[in-house]
């Protein structure tokens, strides 16, 4: 009784890498850095020295925010 040697399974190919360009990502970055430095002011400046809004309305929403990232409000 000779023993015989399994076929080895076949290894699935590696999936193929898609590059995207630094061009297909500008804009992206862009609009997120934006979208970020709004969402920074807001948090840290707004209803300050330098209010866009008037009321405390934006304020309250971002109180615990504040705390949170530790700038200053009271």
């Amino acid at each position: 009784m000779a023993l015989s040697a399994a076929p080895a399974p076949a290894t699935p190919a590696a999936p193929a890498i898609t590059t995207i360009s630094l061009k297909a990502i500008a804009p992206w970055a862009l609009f997120v850095g934006v979208l970020m430095l709004v969402v920074l002011y807001f948090v840290g400046a707004e209803q300050g020295a330098v209010a866009l809004l008037s009321g405390e309305n934006v304020h309250e929403w971002v109180h615990d925010g504040r705390h949170l990232l530790g700038f200053p409000c009271h």
